[in-house]
């Protein structure tokens, strides 16, 4: 496990609990453990977030591999363990049905909670969470359809309706927000996202007291109220190349557009990405640099974005409902000529 930060005494408890309730499973979260192994709460589960995940006897790359396991198998994920020394920036092993270990990185924590569905939707449409590992989204609400996407646990969409088929289920009408077309997904798979998941956060904070800090040497996120740090996460910027093409600028910026939920798709598979529902948005640059949610990794504290700053999905709700500009209930997003001031430094 990476060190833990050194909390100042300016910490409020508020902010202490804010700071360290977030990403323990995906190490969010930069918080020293008691021990070396720490159990998990019941029903927890992992997904295969790699094209293939090695599980070893022992919490170490060097030890004897017990199988190898694939995108998008389920496991049940009984205890995160501290590891050997490498890699540094993330020592989190997840024990995997009490058989042998997993690297974190690989794995997307993930419950399995399915909702009662909706009989009826607002005109406006209703932001939505995908509360299942994953499920999969069609042309028509028929699973014998053309299947779209596969969209997972965490990720948020605009359902716009709800229909029932033929053999009596329901399916939700979901709006794609890149390609402007509808698709079809069971609606047990998504919860509504209450009211109190979207009212801002430190509302009688003055927007000026905000700021955000990012340090990509230390690949970390600190969120202050005047001199008081209330939120601390550990972050994944962009990847070190060559001709820097992914690199995550520099500088003074400020969260002047955001919106809950964002299908992200650039280029081809080899080179690029399509990854719909990303939760969070919270953009800094006008060529779609921003703060978000991650589910395609858990390897946070390294270097791994096309030049965003990659968040668990619950650090990236914390700081979308954080920062200026409020985007109003039932709106898709909100521009502002100032937001909440970020600052990013080596």
């Amino acid at each position: 496990m990476p060190d833990a930060i050194e909390i100042p005494e300016s910490l409020s408890r508020r902010g202490f609990l804010q700071a360290t309730g977030f990403g323990l499973l995906s190490l969010g979260v930069p918080v020293a453990w008691s021990g070396k192994s720490q159990e998990l709460p019941a029903g927890q589960m992992g997904r295969v977030a790699e094209p293939t995940l090695d599980v070893f006897r022992t919490p170490s790359f060097g030890a004897a591999r017990v199988r190898t396991l694939v995108r998008d198998d389920l496991l049940s994920l009984d205890a995160a363990v501290v590891g050997d020394r490498l890699p540094e920036h993330n020592r989190v092993w997840y024990e995997i049905d009490r058989v042998g270990f997993a690297h974190s990185s690989g794995i997307q924590p993930v419950r399995n909670e399915p909702a009662a569905p909706l009989s009826a939707i607002p005109w406006t449409g209703i932001l939505v969470e995908v509360c299942t590992p994953f499920v999969d989204a069609y042309s028509e609400p028929d699973s014998g359809s053309e299947r779209q996407y596969r969209y997972y646990y965490e990720t948020t969409h605009w359902v716009l309706g709800v229909v029932r088929n033929e053999q009596g289920r329901e399916w939700y009408r979901i709006d794609d927000d890149k390609f402007d077309r509808e698709y079809y997904a069971r609606a047990k798979h998504f919860r509504p996202i209450p009211l109190a998941e979207l009212t801002p956060m430190s509302p009688d904070v003055p927007a000026k007291e905000k700021r955000i800090e990012v340090s990509m040497s230390r690949q970390w996120v600190q969120c202050y109220e005047g001199a008081d740090l209330v939120f601390s996460t550990r972050v994944s910027t962009g990847q070190h190349t060559a001709d820097g093409k992914f690199a995550t600028p520099k500088g003074s910026f400020s969260t002047f557009r955001k919106r809950a939920s964002r299908h992200m798709a650039v280029g081809n598979l080899a080179t690029g990405y399509d990854l719909p529902g990303v939760p969070w948005v919270a953009y800094i640059t006008n060529d779609g640099i921003s703060f978000h949610g991650t589910y395609w990794h858990n390897d946070f504290g390294a270097p791994r974005s096309h030049g965003c700053v990659n968040l668990t999905p619950q650090a990236a709700k914390w700081v979308y409902r954080w920062t200026q500009p409020v985007v109003p209930l039932y709106e898709r997003e909100m521009w502002s000529e100032s937001g909440t001031q970020v600052l990013i430094k080596i």
